[in-house]
This record gives structure tokens, sequence and C-alpha cells, in this order.
């Protein structure tokens, strides 16, 4: 079961790659890249409580040239990072891909086990033979697999975040290649599952000690106050995870990394559509510390954005963001600090989930009179339940999982699930009830969830997520690029609608178990986008001919043809407003201008020098360019 639909996949890949062609294909490699941004613990809300303080080109260029969905929620109870990095890219929910929680109870081997752990591989990249990670736990192909299939396996796919399960479950069975980080040291590493040695880039990367560089640093605010430090104890080694990974330096080290694969492994440059994925990670690392109405989290969400503007920018001279499509969401929110939520009269408070754990257990040893760990892990507010102890007592799982349950209402749990009851599909017909039916899985043996009241953390200190509530199910949802009409959308969307969007729009199936929709609203309605690998009219999307101009997509002009300074960019910018003035179609003319008012001379001078010279021929197809 655990290799049985990586080794499918790859089977077909293998077929495909003996029998077809690359004249067989109808599929045209438009656009060259995908880029999906993940964040760790992203709040919904953030966009628009600092939209005011966003610079130009981060978070702007979703807001004001993308199609941005401002009520997305995830629709299942368990909001943890491996669920919601699967659900993103399989378009499905737990009871779709099956990863419940970060870890779980595995009955089998009679251990915790995390989400992405598979004890058939190995590490890679650091010494000593740990076992590695691999995506064997899911149950659901995502939207790289799929990619890999309608592309023959020419398409390549690439994970990477600080965390194993951020950048092996969205990345998918097929894909060429996942990268974390080494918590000790920062170094980059992955798993025999994709390859028995680190690729000479990635190794050279490792050897540079980029990872020291971010060591001894102050993270300051605006008015140089020291916000954190990345200076090890003294006397004491430095962990590269816990030091760096709560500040905007951990995010500078995983952009680093991320131009690195993306210029040596030439993604954009094949010839079929490539994917990355980049999880960044150091929100939800700062965010269980201090909670999101902190200064350091406002700090953090501003250093993101020039984070993320400067990486818009070397994918627009490496590439060309003509011919990039740019997806961003977040895995799930996070609850407000409970003493924050208390001095606003709201029913906040931190729990002990170990404590609970211990009550229940002791409850349920004098109600069996036989002393036992019946309860063997609490993530709150999740349990998993020992089947061994319950079977020493006669006790069947219903009736295990129901005195679990029964047990943690003293607790102050309002009600609970139980994995019987939502394999059956016994829950009310219910907003709440459709959330944890979503959020069943066959793995990890006989649980309950239970249904903690709003703002109750389970453990002394700190915040967390993973419940129903819309401060861990309300996430952000964008787009960018030529498929997607620019505007705020405040019709109701899911995290589940990334992925079958971005199949449809590239001419692919849909992951297998998505049950997402097309965020069709966003789409003009006469056009279906170019690169779509099926056959047939359609309607597509025209750009300038810069080939025809002499120059190439996505790579700067030659010295002589491109603007080499910011006053040559600004009279191309004058010279092509001009000509889009001049469109026969107002609303193509006037919106081109807004786009092209909205690029920076020094980073786009190429783009502008390009539609200068093609509007003189065509100002709609210009027009049609810039939108």
């Amino acid at each position: 079961m655990r290799s049985s639909l990586r080794s499918s996949l790859l089977g077909i890949l293998l077929c495909l790659g003996l029998t077809g062609t690359g004249a067989g294909s109808a599929y045209n490699a438009r656009p060259k890249l995908v880029v999906i941004i993940v964040i760790d613990q992203f709040r919904g809300d953030y966009l628009e409580r600092y939209r005011d303080q966003w610079g130009e080109g981060g978070f702007r260029l979703l807001l004001d040239h993308g199609a941005n969905f401002t009520d997305c929620n995830y629709n299942y109870a368990n909001t943890r990072t491996a669920p919601g990095h699967a659900t993103l890219l399989t378009g499905a929910y737990t009871n779709g891909h099956g990863i419940m929680a970060n870890d779980w109870w595995d009955p089998q081997k009679k251990a915790i086990v995390a989400a992405a752990d598979d004890d058939q591989t190995k590490l890679v990249g650091v010494a000593g033979g740990a076992p590695g990670a691999s995506p064997h736990h899911l149950l659901a192909d995502t939207l790289g697999d799929e990619l890999k299939l309608a592309t023959q396996g020419k398409s390549r796919v690439f994970g990477i975040a600080l965390k194993d399960r951020a950048s092996v479950l969205p990345a998918g069975f097929a894909a060429n290649g996942a990268y974390w980080i080494d918590r000790t040291t920062g170094a980059w590493i992955t798993s025999t599952y994709y390859r028995s040695e680190l690729p000479r880039w990635a190794q050279d990367f490792n050897d540079n000690k980029r990872a020291e560089k971010y060591l001894n640093q102050d993270w300051k605010d605006s008015n140089g106050n020291i916000l954190r430090s990345t200076r090890p104890a003294a006397g004491k080694p430095g962990n590269f995870y816990d030091l760096v990974g709560s500040t905007p330096l951990a995010n500078d080290y995983e952009f680093e990394f991320a131009r690195e694969l993306i210029t040596y492994e030439k993604l954009g440059n094949g010839p079929a559509t490539d994917l990355l994925i980049v999880s960044l990670s150091a929100n939800d690392i700062l965010g269980h510390k201090v909670g999101p109405d902190s200064a350091e989290m406002q700090a953090m969400a501003l250093a993101m954005d020039r984070q993320l503007a400067g990486f818009f920018e070397f994918l627009g001279h490496q590439i060309g963001l003509a011919n990039v499509w740019i997806a961003l969401s977040a895995d799930h929110g996070i609850a407000p600090l409970p003493q924050i939520a208390a001095g606003m009269h709201l029913p906040g408070a931190n729990v002990s989930g170990d404590k609970i754990r211990a009550q229940i257990n002791s409850a349920l040893s004098a109600r069996f009179s036989h002393k036992a760990e019946y309860v063997k892990d609490l993530d709150y507010p999740v349990t998993w339940l020992d089947s061994d102890a319950f079977a020493a007592v006669k006790v069947n799982e219903q009736d295990a999982e129901r005195a679990v349950g029964e047990a943690l209402k003293p607790a102050g749990l309002r009600t609970y699930y139980t994995r019987s009851q939502l394999e059956r599909g016994d829950a009310p017909n219910t907003e709440l009830g459709s959330k944890y039916l979503h959020s069943y899985s066959p793995l990890g043996g006989w649980y309950v969830l239970g249904v903690p009241p709003p703002f109750t953390i389970g453990f002394i200190g700190g915040t967390d997520h993973a419940t129903p509530y819309t401060y861990d199910t309300h996430v952000p949802l964008a787009f960018y690029g030529l498929p997607f009409q620019p505007g705020t959308y405040r019709t109701h969307a899911e995290p589940v609608d990334l992925a079958p969007t971005l199949a449809s729009l590239l001419g692919i199936n849909a992951p297998t178990h998505s049950v997402g929709r097309v965020l069709t609203e966003a789409l003009p309605p006469s056009r279906r986008v170019a690169g779509s690998v099926h056959g047939g009219d359609r309607e597509e999307r025209s750009m300038p001919d810069v080939e025809g101009l002499g120059f190439r997509q996505g790579t700067m002009a030659p010295p002589s043809q491109a603007a080499t300074s910011a006053a040559e960019a600004a009279n191309h910018r004058t010279t092509a407003i001009a000509a889009l003035k001049s469109c026969s179609t107002q609303r193509q003319g006037s919106w081109s201008i807004q786009r092209l008012e909205s690029w920076s001379s020094a980073s786009q001078d190429f783009r502008v020098s390009v539609l200068a010279a093609a509007v003189k021929n065509d100002g709609r197809t210009a027009a049609e360019g810039v939108r």
C-alpha cells in the first residue's frame, strides 16, 4: 500500500517515455513555470490588516494585479501543517488524502509516526543514515503528479520548506525533488526516495556554509529595537532551526535556495511547464510563541512582503512574469494568545494536554479496574488510543472511543467525534459536522476528535491551531498570471479549489481525489488559456510578438536592444502609454496602462522596451500582453 500509488505513477510515466514523442503531445509548454507559495500559519485577515503597509511588488502584485479571494476557508477541523499542505495540492480534504495530523499513533509500529516519515528511505545530505521522508502516507495524488502524467514526465516538480512535511507532501509522488533543512546545521537535505546524493549545486550550497551567515544576527524593528537574535547562548552549540527559524532570516534563506534551484535546475526553460512549491515556515515558528496580534508578527509580515517582491523580481528577470503563474495561500491560521482573548472578555485559556491525558488514563484505569495507558498521545484536541490496552479489558473500538470521548468532556471539550463514527459517515448535517467528516482518516488506528471551546489552547504558554474556527480556517487565496482577471472576489472559496483551478487552466486532469471547484469567476469567460494538453479549438490570450522583434520572452535582451537605465525605461514607458491610449478597445488600453504604470523602471526595463516596440505595430495585442 505504501508505494502502490507511486509505483503506478512512475510506471505510467515510464511507458509514456518509451512510447511517446515530443510531437505526440499537444502540450505547448505555457506557462513556463507555476510557483505556489504556501505561508505556514498566515491568517486570511493579514492581507487586509496590513494592506496600507505593503510595498510594491510583493503582496500587492497579487492584490492589485491578481485575483484575490477574501473568503477562503478550510472546510475541515484538523487545521495542522501536514493536512493543510496535502489539501492545497491534492484538492482534497483529509477524508480524501489521509493526512489527519502532523503525526499520529501507529498501532502496527506501536509508535508515533510523522506525516512524511519513511523508514524505508534514508536522509541525503547529512551524515548518520537516519530514516528519510517520502509522501507514502498520502492516499491521493497531487497537481504535480497530474502535470507529470500529462507531459509524459517532461515537467519538473520540486518542493522547498524548512520542514520535511511541508516540502514532501505538496510535491507529491512523482516529484523530481523535495528539500528541507537539517535542523541543527541548516544544511539542505533530501531523501533517497528522490535521489541517492544531493545534486552538485545543492552540495556546493551547503559546502559554502550559506547557513552560517544567518547566525549571529539581530532582527530589528523599524526603530532599531532588537526583536530577536540568532546568536547562540554562550557556551552552547547553535541550532539553526531554533535560532533562525522564528525570524525573517529563515525566509531569506529559503528564497536564496529557491533561486539556486530555479537557476541550476533550469526551471522554466524546459519543454513543458514546471512546478515549484515554496512553503515559508518562519511565520509558524514565530507565531506559536507571540500570537497573531504582536508587533513581531507584524514585522514578520512586512519583511515577507519585501522578500516576496524580491523573489517575484527574480522570476521576472530569470523567466519573465508573462511566463509565470503564481498562487499564494496558507496551510492554516492561528488563534489569538489566550490572554489577549481573555483581556477582551472572550473565553481564552491555556490548558495542559498532558494533564488531560493523565486524567483520562486515571479515570479509565479506575473504570476498568485495570491500570493502563489507554490514551497513547493527546495532541489537543485529538486523542490516539492504544487498542491493545482496551483489548486487554475486552472493550471494542466503538465503546473505547466513546469512553475516551466522554472522559474529555470534564476537561472542557464541548463534544467529540470518534473514528468509527466518522468512518460510517455518522455526523450531524451541520457545518460543524461536515468539517469533522472531512477530517476523517483511515490512518492512525483508534482516535477521538474533540471539539474544544474557542480560544482554548492545549498547552501552557503561547498559542496554537487545529480547530474548526475561522481564526484557524481562514487563509488567503490569490492568483497572478495572464489567465486571471485581476480583482477582489468575495465569493466563497476553499483551499481545495487551488489545484483544480490550476489543473483546468493547464488543460490537465485535476488530482484524483479533488473535490474543489474551478474558480471561474476569476477567469475571463471568453478564454481558455494556451498550454492545454487537449486538442480542439480554443481562444487564447495573445502576447506581443517579441520573437519577431528579435527578443525571446523570459530573457534579458542584448544590451543594444534592452533599456539599460532607468531614464531609458521611463522613455519607453511614456511611449508605450501613449500608444496604449490609442487602443481601439478602451478597456484593454486603460487596464494595460494601470499595469504598466505600476512597474518599477529598474526591474522591468526589458518588458517595457519590448512593449514599447510591440505597441507600435498592434496596440491591442500589447494591451492583452500587459494585462
